[in-house]
């Protein structure tokens, strides 16, 4: 079996992501972690059902959506959870193009629907700062609905996207003060610890760090999650490069590397921001 050097997982890994708060025996890690995030609005959500992620356009001219987690609670209300690893050009573009899926869903065949829908949450983790947000280091929570340019009211308040650009969260262990904060340190920091901090051993988060133990890991989970980590550095040293030269180069070489290794186009262009003709372009 493969020896890590960490001693737990890394959220931003797809593997890490999906182990923590894709999987039925965890959705309470899920359910915990929206709740910090939209209990000023939602109140308390109380059950949470995963649905399908990959959902289809309508016909075969139309692209298709897989999200990293996308789940329904008990009112019906849609909420879609996305991490988001490396800078992308149209990523905001994607995320609203992501919301007309749970909207359109909700669609009632027939004549006799009134048009009524449920709220539909679009939550993004970045593992970067938007370029037009960098001046505002204090600010890494974005709340976006629809509202009057004038007045500053909000028009509709069913769609809301929500973005949390972590490079920004810097608190350390000892200073954090809400459970949403902790929740922002264990996403950005957990892969960086060798032990629970005391203001984290609490039931959640207990549960959390047990689950991300990797020497708990069965010999297929170590492989899963190896080969998950491998993409994951893989591309990020790639991109770093690319970012410190300024040149596409480093871009490509991911594109080239994550078609060997059968990666989807649609991952590469998350991956990338390079568009779907762009990564055509470079295969063999």
């Amino acid at each position: 079996m493969t020896e890590f050097k960490e001693k737990y997982i890394n959220p931003f890994t797809d593997y890490g992501f999906k182990r923590l708060f894709g999987e039925e025996p965890n959705k309470d890690l899920l359910l915990d972690f929206l709740n910090e995030l939209l209990k000023k609005e939602q109140g308390k959500i109380i059950e949470l059902t995963y649905l399908k992620n990959e959902n289809l356009g309508r016909t075969e001219l139309n692209r298709k959506a897989v999200f990293d987690l996308y789940c329904t609670n008990e009112r019906g209300e849609k909420f879609i959870v996305e991490l988001q690893k490396t800078k992308q050009k149209f990523f905001k573009d994607r995320t609203v193009y992501y919301s007309t899926f749970p909207i359109r869903e909700q669609a009632v065949q027939g004549s006799e629907w009134n048009f009524e829908l449920k709220k539909v949450y679009t939550i993004a983790v970045l593992d970067f700062v938007f370029d037009e947000d960098t001046g505002e280091p204090n600010k890494l929570r974005y709340d976006v609905k629809l509202s009057d340019i004038e007045t500053k009211k909000v028009f509709y308040d069913k769609l809301t996207f929500i973005y949390l650009e972590m490079p920004k969260f810097n608190k350390k262990a000892e200073e954090l003060e809400t459970r949403f904060e902790k929740w922002l340190f264990v996403l950005k920091n957990l892969h960086k610890l060798d032990r629970i901090p005391e203001k984290l051993k609490e039931g959640i988060f207990l549960k959390l760090f047990e689950t991300a133990e990797i020497a708990k890991f069965t010999q297929e989970e170590s492989r899963d999650y190896e080969d998950s980590l491998k993409y994951y550095r893989d591309i990020k040293n790639s991109l770093d490069t690319a970012k410190e030269e300024g040149k596409i180069e480093g871009k490509i070489e991911v594109v080239k590397k994550g078609l060997k290794e059968g990666l989807s186009v649609e991952i590469i262009m998350k991956l990338t921001g390079l568009t779907k003709k762009e990564i055509n372009a470079l295969k063999d």
